[in-house]
Formats: structure tokens, sequence, C-alpha cells
């Protein structure tokens, strides 16, 4: 088994592999760098300032996963049309991925505007800090359609092997945010630079001049994404009709709305996870928040790894290429799972040091460097399920991971978390038990799919069990 594996890793596909995929992991990372710095920053206002930006978190999550679900189905319409040569179709999904933009982004604005006073509650997030919250939710979506076409279009770049393009408008926004929030959070203040003391001018808004910052670089990056994708010399919608397309949308939407359905289910689990975090105290909360923001960035080789997978075997289920699915699947698995192993090692030893970076209460830090080394195990079982998602997302098949990941989260994570946490009150570490034994079971059924070749649509044995 082992020699088949090195001997498909071809230097020539590795190197498409990694063009596709570094890009993709740079711009996360930056995104996550950022999180990492706007985290920092509002936390050295105190805990209840974290806690206000937190509570919320899981809500802009579930939102931004259920409109980047549609444009999943729109990666794997064009990957595919590009695997068959099909350039005429792949330029009619993106025409329908711009009025996916201002539907979608015009929706989640009203609702979210509407919403904004009830998600505190909701989320049962402490009365001294609801008004807050409140008002930071509210912000964050005045820009909604811009944050739609960001999320959209940088998958339809992708999609068409262009990882590139959103990978720079990332940097510019994430660096737009930076700095906005170093001149909307604090006051006006000195600071020491080189000996030197520099008057340096500030809003003094604290989280809500974090909210304005974010505000504002959602629309500079959705300004900039349209704009490349408009200029684009392959996939630009110029030229096409805006009209509603049942030929491209319906095939788009029959592909979307199951991994719609997965991630408004899963991510209205992560609500129902940090709505039960969030009863426990104000410690957990911080706790939960700050260890959710430090994780993310162990996940971005994982992350980036499942967009190459996507396309790829998107252009090669266009194709018709059984060889080179298989050949892709034999490639991706060791090296995905050779990155979240490294990167779960490090998570596992600079645990506290990283946590140390967002609070200086030393019950935070000891509750999230806990939980923070809990789940670091589980990273490569969880890195072998992110991509083979990515492979079934790419040709098509989105039904399999939806079942898959609501029965993870609500039969296991939602389940155990009330369990432990509303019924035997046992706090914060046995939430995140509970989250380590989904991500194992989604390991162990995504592992069964593989073995039984029931992840690839051209395999004969996947075809003749389905019957």
């Amino acid at each position: 088994m082992s020699r088949k594996i090195f001997k498909n890793l071809d230097r020539s596909m590795l190197a498409v592999i990694m063009g596709l995929a570094w890009p993709t992991m740079l711009e996360q990372l930056m995104q996550t760098a950022v999180q990492y710095v706007d985290t920092a920053m509002v936390g050295s206002l105190g805990t209840q300032a974290t806690a206000a930006v937190g509570a919320t978190s899981t809500v802009n999550w579930m939102v931004g996963s259920t409109v980047t679900a549609f444009g999943v189905g729109f990666l794997s319409f064009i990957a595919q049309a590009y695997g068959a040569k099909d350039k005429e179709a792949a330029g009619k999904a993106v025409s329908q991925a711009v009025l996916a933009v201002l539907v979608l982004g015009t929706f989640f604005t009203f609702v979210g505007l509407g919403l904004s006073g009830l998600v505190p509650v909701w989320m049962q997030v402490d009365k001294s800090i609801q008004t807050l919250c409140s008002q930071y939710f509210f912000i964050l979506y005045v820009p909604m359609i811009a944050r739609a076409a960001s999320m959209i279009f940088g998958t339809v770049l992708r999609a068409a092997g262009d990882t590139k393009t959103p990978m720079r408008v990332g940097i510019v926004v994430n660096l737009v945010n930076v700095v906005l929030n170093f001149f909307m959070i604090y006051p006006c203040r000195y600071i020491s630079l080189f000996g030197l003391e520099i008057f340096m001018p500030g809003a003094g808004w604290g989280v809500i001049g974090a909210a304005i910052a974010s505000a504002i670089s959602f629309v500079v990056g959705g300004v900039l994404i349209t704009v490349a994708l408009w200029r684009h010399p392959l996939i630009s919608p110029r030229g096409q009709s805006l009209r509603p397309n049942p030929a491209i949308l319906k095939p788009c939407f029959k592909i979307a709305l199951p991994n719609m359905l997965q991630r408004f289910g899963t991510s209205l689990g992560y609500v129902a996870f940090a709505s039960m975090i969030n009863s426990i105290g104000e410690v957990a909360t911080a706790a939960h928040t700050i260890a959710n923001t430090v994780e993310s960035a162990f996940y971005i080789p994982g992350y980036g790894m499942q967009t190459a997978a996507a396309t790829l075997a998107g252009n090669a289920y266009g194709a018709k290429d059984k060889k080179r699915m298989e050949d892709l699947a034999a490639m991706f698995i060791p090296i995905e799972i050779g990155l979240m192993i490294i990167s779960g090692g490090l998570l596992f030893i600079f645990a506290p040091s990283l946590v140390d970076i967002f609070s200086n209460n030393d019950e935070v830090i000891r509750l999230g460097s806990t939980v923070l080394r809990m789940v670091a195990v589980s990273e490569p079982f969880y890195g072998f399920s992110i991509i083979i998602e990515g492979m079934m997302q790419g040709v098509g098949n989105t039904k399999v991971p939806f079942a898959f990941n609501i029965a993870g989260m609500w039969g296991v994570r939602i389940v155990g978390t009330f369990v432990c946490t509303q019924l035997l009150s046992f706090g914060l570490v046995s939430a995140w038990a509970c989250m380590i034994a989904h991500n194992l079971l989604l390991f162990v059924l995504f592992m069964f799919c593989y073995i039984s070749g029931k992840w690839n649509p051209m395999n004969t044995k996947a075809k003749t069990s389905s019957r």
C-alpha cells in the first residue's frame, strides 16, 4: 500500500496540488493572523470585551457558512466544466454566481439587521454585555452584500484554478482591518518608538470600533474581488445575462442544497454549543473564544488542501478520468495527514503561550490551554475527513457529507454537551471532549466511505452498491 502511495506522488501533480493549495493556505493564514490581532486588541480591553465579540461569532459563522455553501455548488459545476473543456458553461455559471451574490447578500442583510437585538438573548449572553453584542452584530451585517461577494466570487475563482487572486485580495483586506482597528479601538495616546514619545490619534470606540473596522474591510474586499472577477481573462461575467438560468442553477443548487443544509445544520449546532458554553460563565466563554481563535490557525493546512482537492477532483470527474481521481486521493491523504500531525504537535506544545497572547487571566489561560491540547491530538483524524469531503464536493456528492456531519454534530456533540454541561455541570473541558468525539466519528464514517469506494462516482463498485 505504501509503495503505491509513494509511486503516485508524481512531481508534476504534486506541483499542481501545491500551486493550488499554498495561496489558499496563505490567505487563511493572513485571515487567522488578523483574527489573532483582533482578539488580542479587543482582549486588552478586558474579559467582558472578549466575551462580547466572541459570544455571537457562531451566528456569524452560521450565516457565512450558508452563503459559502452556494459557492460550493458553483465550484463543483465550474471545475467539472473546465475538466470537460466546456468554457461556455463555465462562463454562464459565473453570471449566475453574480445573481446569487445579489440575492443572498440582500436577504442576509435584512435578516442580520432585523435580528441583531435578539441574537445575544438567544445566545444566553450575560445581560451586562447584551447591548454591546447587539451593536457589534448589527454593524457587521450592514455590508453583507460585500461579504457575500468575497465568499462566492473567491470560490468561483478557485474553481477555475485561480487561488492567487483571492489570496491577494485577502491580504489587502486584512491589512486594512488591522490598521483601522489600531485607530478605532483605542483612544488618543502616546506610544514609545525607538525611544521617542509619539502622539497617536484614536477614536477610542472599543468593541464598536472593531466592528466598524471589520465592516469597512468587508466592503474593501467585496469591491476588490468583484473588480478582479470582472477583469479576469477566463471567467469574467461580462457579456453574460444575469437572468436566472435554470440549466445552470438547477445542477448548482442540487449540489449546494445538501451542503447548505449541512453548513446551516452544523453551524446551528455551533450556536447551540456556544450557547451552552456561554451559560457556564464569563471565564468559560472567554476561554472558548480564545481557544477557537488559536485552533483556527492550525486547521489552515487542512482546509488549504481541501480547496485543491475539490478543484482537482472536479476536473478529473469532468474529464471522466478515473485513474487520475484515484491517484489524487492517494496523494492528498498522506500529505494531509502529515501536515495535520505537524500542526497538531505544534498546537499541543505551544498552547499555553498562544492563549497567553490573548488574555492575562490565569484561569482563562489554564482552561484554554487544556482544551487546545485535547483537540490537538485529534487533528490528523479530522484532516482525513476534510480531504475526502473536499473530493466529494468537487464531484458534486454533497448528500453523504451532509448526513455524516449532521449526525456527528447533533447526535454526538450537542447531545453530549447538553448532558455534560446542563445536566451534570461538568464545564468547558467536557464540552470540548464531546467536540473531539464528533471529529473522531467523522473520521470513522469517511474512512468507511473511502475504503468502500463510495466517495468516487466513477467507481463501478460504488455504483453497484448504491443500486
